[in-house]
């Protein structure tokens, strides 16, 4: 077997191979580790690297095998890695793009890091995010910006950009995020990769940064962001579960995608918020979807959620309702920063900040000035979650647009942001309705840019929408190779 077939493959099959003796752990992490060399010159993906101490894992995991066999290691024992830089992860960075963090090293794991190591993951080095995690561009003034590997001209989303970039290019066959409006599956969908974010308070946040406040600790989640749909689940279960210190993280019982049929299951179509109207090439792929679920005996539903016309406001709401830390303290690391004077040394290359970030600190105490209207809103997401629900009735399934167009090009979002285009709102509303949502590539556009869509499925119902990327995976192919990178 070459080497380099492992960058085409599953980190389950990478993992059988290391079992099976067809390939040892450290010649998988050297192939890695070479194709992060070759392609993170031009795509800023990985901004921290643990090469030789991943080579010095490797060789242990490789004499544990020798020594214990296969039927005692664990399930991805040997399998490189990468993981977003606002985990912790022992001797690495732990910025979140925050100039004033930028010498900090964890000295513990995250605990969903603590779990995939425990479970045989060997980290190979952590990747680019949003400046504390906060806007859909994976650019801060630590590392700078990391791009698209279809398109550098292209933004790869945010703010799990550099982890969905790097799995992307083929430098590492699995990797970690964490979504609080879309930042696992906004980058999925633009790099043409899964990306599953789980059920509100199924996963625990213990040991990233910024931290949840225990308002909105069900609404920041954590998941996998893989080339291929059969790593979803076996990820998701091994981070699953309560740790004892995330108040918002509880037990679950996690089904299996393999029991899932789609025959009388319903599944809602909406292929439009009312705010931002989806390109033609976008929902054309959605409509592929819902034919192809149609085929398999799903019953189809369209209806009409006026509610959803307020799908940003509902999300902003929902985030200023339960945070008690102001997003400017943060910004400051305790003292809140000016947001008026960091935007006027930024129109001169002097702030530390980035614009969006520092517009958010602007605005964000708006809602606090209007508190019957902030109530209002966080009824209207009860009556929205509860409209939706009813219509996908007990184990139902949403196909719902990413976003309203395929990759855009590198500050497109935040100039669109200034004219009050509020893109992102079709993931942002699904994170405080808590439900869980696959992300699923469904091949390229004209161009070579990702297509894709968001599967949804009812609370706690994890397996039911990772059964249907599965499927969906089947027929339509999923992730393509990058031609200038794979």
């Amino acid at each position: 077997m070459a080497v380099n077939e492992l960058l085409y493959v599953s980190a389950s099959e990478v993992a059988r191979r290391i079992r099976a003796g067809e390939v040892t752990s450290l010649a998988a992490v050297e192939a890695f580790i070479a194709q992060i060399e070759a392609v993170n010159p031009a795509l800023n993906a990985v901004v921290f690297k643990r090469f030789d101490v991943a080579r010095a894992e490797a060789d242990a995991a490789d004499q544990r095998l020798r020594d214990e066999g296969a039927d005692a290691l664990p399930p991805f024992h040997g399998v490189p890695c990468s993981v977003k830089e606002s985990f912790a992860l022992v001797g690495m960075p732990n910025s979140t793009g925050l100039m004033q963090r930028k010498d900090l090293r964890s000295t513990s794991d995250a605990v969903t890091v603590a779990r995939m190591r425990a479970a045989g993951f060997i980290p190979l080095g952590v990747t680019n995010t949003s400046e504390l995690c906060m806007w859909m561009e994976s650019n801060n003034r630590v590392y700078g910006a990391t791009s698209n590997p279809y398109d550098q001209t292209r933004t790869v989303g945010g703010s799990s950009g550099g982890e969905a970039a790097i799995v992307c290019a083929g430098g590492a066959p699995i990797g970690i995020g964490s979504d609080v409006g879309g930042s696992i599956r906004m980058p999925a969908f633009f790099n043409g990769v899964f990306g599953h974010k789980s059920t509100g308070g199924l996963v625990p946040s213990t040991g990233q940064y910024p931290h949840a406040d225990e308002g909105v600790a069900r609404y920041v989640v954590t998941g996998p962001i893989c080339r291929h749909a059969c790593d979803l689940m076996p990820f998701l279960r091994i981070i699953a579960g309560p740790d004892g210190v995330d108040p918002g993280c509880l037990p679950f019982e996690l089904g299996d995608p393999a029991t899932v049929s789609f025959e009388g299951r319903t599944l809602v179509s909406i292929e439009f918020n009312g705010m931002e109207r989806v390109s033609d090439e976008l929902l054309a792929a959605q409509r592929r979807v819902v034919a192809h679920f149609e085929s398999l005996g799903a019953v189809v539903r369209r209806p009409s959620i006026k509610g959803l016309k307020k799908s940003f406001d509902i999300w902003s709401a929902c985030l200023a309702a339960g945070s008690k830390t102001p997003f400017g303290t943060l910004m400051g690391q305790g003292t809140p920063i000016k947001p008026l004077t960091e935007l006027a040394k930024w129109t001169v290359g002097r702030s530390q900040h980035t614009a969006m970030a520092t517009l958010l600190a602007a605005t964000e105490s708006l809602l606090d000035h209007f508190p019957a209207h902030r109530a209002r809103l966080l009824a209207l997401k009860d009556q929205v979650r509860g409209e939706l629900l009813e219509h996908m009735g007990e184990g139902g399934l949403l196909v719902y647009p990413s976003y309203p167009r395929v990759a855009p090009k590198h500050h497109s979002p935040f100039l669109r942001q200034l004219t009050l285009r509020f893109e992102y709102a079709y993931t942002a509303l699904l994170n405080v309705l808590e439900l869980p949502v696959t992300q699923v590539p469904l091949g390229l556009n004209r161009k070579g840019l990702p297509l894709g869509v968001q599967i949804g499925a009812t609370h706690g119902q994890d397996h039911i929408s990772i059964a249907a990327a599965l499927e969906l995976e089947r027929r339509f192919g999923g992730w393509v190779p990058p031609s200038q990178w794979l």
